[in-house]
This record gives C-alpha cells, structure tokens and sequence, in this order.
C-alpha cells in the first residue's frame, strides 16, 4: 500500500450526502459509461422540480414517464422501490445505525445490493472502515499490487487478509486503490 499511496496524487475530499438521493443516482447510473450515466441522471433530475426527486412524487411517477428519460423498465422499478422505502421510513437516523444494519436494512429494497449500499457508506455517509470486496476494481488492484494467484473463495479469504491491517481507515485504502488503478 506504501507504494500506491506514495505514487497518488492526494484525494480529493468526500462531499457526503443524503442517502436517498444517492442511492437513486446510484440506480440510474448502474452498468454505464460515466458519460451516458451523466446524461440520463441528468435527464432524470429534469423531470423534478428543484431537480430533486422527491420520493412521494417519483413513487407515483408513471413508468413510461421514466423510461422517456432513458431508464429501463428495471431501473425505473428500482427507482420507485427506492422511493416507497424512504416514504415508510422517513424517519431513519443513519447516524446511530452501524454499517453492517444499514447494509441490511437498505438490500431489502428490490434493486440495491450489498456493493451499492457499500458506495452509501462510503461517498454519501462517508463511513472511514469500509472494504467492497466485491469490487471488480478493488480487487484487480489489490491482485496486481499484491501478486495473487489465488481464484474464488480463497481469493477472497487472502484479500480480506490483505485488508485487514487498513482498518480501521479501509475506505481511505480503497480509494487509493481506484486512483492507483484509474
């Protein structure tokens, strides 16, 4: 880790966030280019007021309306589902939850897995011991910089390994690991 630290320009700074917003943008951006996912996040926002999308109104938003904009019918599912979450749980105070309970709590929605949640704890609730191992980045660096010749369980299990010494600042290791690998 010395060497892709030293050979890093510095981070820049987490801004954090909300998390339902995150998690839609995450949603609408899913398996695209940066570009593309640009344009239709972007498309997206437009269809809101304050180009905020409120989860009473995206809710109730027609599916066509949302694949005008370019989401999939899937997407568009997984946006509302999204959005009725946080309308029955308005009240959530992510702050007293620990990582592993807001992990559970939000792969309950239909369409957000345990990675997406992971990029919440990182870049929207800016959560410092945070290791994606089911990040193909991640684990193309870590494979490069570590030379492993391991496949399936026990590359994950040396991984972890690896790892492990970053706590508790895991999150700070994985995004010189993106930057180095970038």
């Amino acid at each position: 880790m010395e060497k892709v630290i030293q050979t890093t320009p510095p981070l820049p700074e987490i801004s954090g966030g909300e998390v339902y917003p995150y998690l839609v943008r995450s949603i609408t951006s899913q398996q695209l280019s940066v570009k593309a996912a640009a344009t239709i996040h972007g498309r997206f926002l437009d269809l809101f007021e304050e180009k905020y999308p409120h989860p009473e109104i995206l809710s109730e938003l027609d599916t066509e309306v949302l694949r005008s904009v370019g989401l999939s019918y899937q997407k568009a599912a997984y946006v509302k589902n999204v959005a009725q979450y946080f309308l029955e749980n308005q009240d959530e105070s992510w702050d007293k939850l620990t990582d592993g309970e807001i992990i559970q709590k939000l792969t309950t929605i239909k369409g957000v897995g345990k990675w997406t949640v992971e990029m919440v704890l990182m870049f929207a609730l800016k959560r410092p011991d945070v290791f994606p191992i089911d990040d193909l980045g991640i684990r193309q660096a870590m494979i490069e910089l570590y030379d492993v010749q391991l496949e399936k369980k026990a590359l994950y299990q040396k991984l972890e390994e690896i790892a492990a010494p970053w706590g508790p600042y895991r999150t700070i290791a994985c995004r010189y690991l993106w930057h180095w690998k970038g």
